[in-house]
C-alpha cells in the first residue's frame, strides 16, 4: 500500500475520530519498543504551538543540530507533519513505519490520529537526529504525543477551544494541557497571563515552572527586541520572520526552552539570530506579495481571530478588505465574524471537504446577524471564493483567507496564489 492507501486505513480504523485515552496508544509504542535517546520537546497550547515548534526548530538547525519535527495539522499534504533537519519526509519513507504501527497493534483499534502520531514517532526515533519536536494536537494529558516523556515541555498561549473535550473554561483547559508536564523537568509556560491550574500543576508535580515575566522576559521597541532568561540575554535581536503580535510570546518561549536544555543542546547567540530570521511556517499571517495583497491566516478560535484582526489593524489602509472565511461548525462562529467585523467589507464564504466543517449557508446566516451591512456571497469550495474574491478586488484592495487549516489548505492545493488583478492585465 502506498501512504494515501494507509491514511485511507487509519481513517477507517476506528469508529471515533476523537476518542481521548494514552491506553492504546501507549500500549502499542511498548510493543514497538519505541522511544527517544535524544532531547525531546513537546509544545501544547491553544495557539502559537506551530509557530513556537518552527522557531525551535529554525533555531536549533542553525546551531548545526540535526532536528526533527512532528507538527500538524497539514495544509495541503500528509508529509508536511514530518520534518527532518528542515526538509518534509518522502511519503514513502513513511510507509514502513506505517507497516510496523500495523503489525504491532495486533486487534487494538486506533484513531488515525494515534496510528499516524505513532508512525511518524517512529521515524523520527529512527532517524539520526539530535533533537525532536513534537506538537501536542487536542489538550496535552490524553493527546497521543503525551505517551512519550518529554525532557522540556511548553505551554503557549491558552484560550477556550475544543469544549466538549476540554472543558469549558481556561482553568479546565490549562488543567489539561499541564498533563504533558513532568516531574522535575523544564515546564515552559509563555502564556504571559497563565490559568492557576496550570501552575498548580507544575507546582504539585514538582516540574521545574519557567514562567514569562518571572523566569524569562522579552522587551523591545520597533526597531529590535531583547531577551533575558535565568542565566542568559540575547540583545539587539531582529523581530522574527513570522509576522503578527503574538509572535514575540512564542520566540520568548522558544528561547526559554533552549536555555532548559543548555547542557544537552547548547545554542549560540548567533544561531538565534540566524534562526529567528529564516523561520518559515506557511498560514500564519503569511502576506504574499501582489495586487490585490493577500493574506493567508488559520486563525480559527476567538484568541486568534483577535490576533489575526490587530495584525490587520497593524498593516495599513486598504480601501476594501474581502475576507474568505471556512470555518468547523463547532467552532464559536459568532466569535470569527465578530472580530474581524469592523474590518471586512465582502465576505466570500464556502463549503469545507470534511463532515465537521460548516456550510457557507450557516456561515451566512452568522454574517448577516453580526455584519448586516457587508456584502456577502456563499461558494461552494476555498477556491471557489478566492477566485470571486480576486474577480470583485480592486489592485490596492486586499484580501484576508482564515478559519480553518482546510480553507488555507484549499487555497494552497494547487501552490501558492499570485495575484494580479484583473484591472491591471
Amino acid at each position: 500500500m502506498n501512504l494515501d492507501d494507509w491514511l485511507a486505513h487509519c481513517e477507517r480504523l476506528h469508529p471515533k475520530t476523537i476518542d481521548m485515552t494514552l491506553e492504546r496508544t501507549r500500549t502499542v509504542r511498548e510493543r514497538l519498543g519505541l522511544q527517544f535517546k535524544v532531547p525531546l520537546i513537546s509544545v501544547a497550547g491553544t495557539n502559537g504551538k506551530g509557530s513556537t515548534c518552527a522557531m525551535l526548530d529554525s533555531i536549533a538547525r542553525a546551531a548545526g543540530y540535526r532536528v526533527g519535527l512532528y507538527s500538524k495539522p497539514h495544509l495541503v499534504h500528509f508529509e508536511e507533519r514530518c520534518r527532518i533537519n528542515g526538509e518534509q519526509v518522502a511519503d514513502a519513507a513513511l510507509v514502513p513505519h506505517f507497516e510496523a504501527v500495523e503489525a504491532a497493534r495486533g486487534d487494538i483499534s486506533l484513531t488515525y490520529f494515534e496510528f499516524t502520531t505513532l508512525a511518524i514517532a517512529r521515524a523520527l526515533a529512527e532517524a539520526d537526529l539530535d533533537l525532536v519536536i513534537l506538537e501536542v494536537g487536542l489538550g496535552g494529558r490524553l493527546d497521543a504525543v503525551n505517551a512519550f516523556d518529554a525532557d522540556c515541555a511548553v505551554i503557549t498561549s491558552i484560550d477556550i477551544d475544543h469544549v466538549e473535550y476540554l472543558g469549558p473554561d481556561r482553568e479546565s483547559i490549562g488543567r489539561e494541557k499541564a498533563g504533558i508536564l513532568r516531574a522535575g523537568r523544564p515546564a515552559i509556560v509563555s502564556d504571559p497571563v497563565p490559568p492557576a491550574s496550570v501552575i498548580a500543576a507544575a507546582e504539585a508535580l514538582g516540574a521545574d515552572l519557567w514562567l514569562a515575566g518571572r523566569d524569562f522576559n522579552q522587551f523591545g521597541d520597533r526597531q529590535q527586541w531583547a531577551w533575558s532568561g535565568r542565566g542568559r540575554r540575547y540583545h539587539s535581536l531582529a523581530y522574527p520572520a513570522l509576522r503578527g503580535a503574538n509572535q514575540l510570546l512564542n520566540a520568548a518561549g522558544a528561547l526559554a526552552a533552549l536555555e532548559s536544555l543548555r547542557d544537552r543542546v547548547p545554542i549560540t547567540a548567533q544561531a538565534v539570530r540566524l534562526g529567528l530570521s529564516t523561520v518559515e511556517l506557511p498560514g500564519r499571517f503569511q502576506i504574499v506579495p501582489g495586487q490585490p495583497t493577500l493574506v493567508l491566516d488559520v486563525a480559527h478560535n476567538a484568541q486568534s481571530v483577535a490576533a489575526l484582526a490587530l495584525n490587520l489593524d497593524q498593516m495599513g489602509f486598504s480601501p476594501c478588505t474581502h475576507a474568505v472565511l471556512g470555518a468547523m461548525h463547532d467552532k464559536d462562529l459568532d466569535a470569527l465574524v465578530a472580530r474581524m467585523a469592523t474590518l471586512v467589507d465582502r465576505w466570500y464564504l464556502c463549503d469545507l471537504p470534511v463532515a465537521r466543517g460548516a456550510t457557507a449557508a450557516q456561515l451566512a446566516e452568522v454574517v448577516a446577524r453580526l455584519a448586516p451591512k457587508a456584502q456577502a456571497q456563499q461558494h461552494a469550495s476555498p477556491k471557489a471564493a478566492l477566485a470571486a474574491a480576486v474577480a470583485g478586488a480592486d489592485p490596492a484592495d486586499r484580501i484576508v483567507v482564515f478559519g480553518s487549516f482546510q480553507t488555507v489548505g484549499g487555497v494552497l492545493k494547487d501552490g501558492l496564489p499570485r495575484l494580479g488583478a484583473p484591472h491591471q492585465a
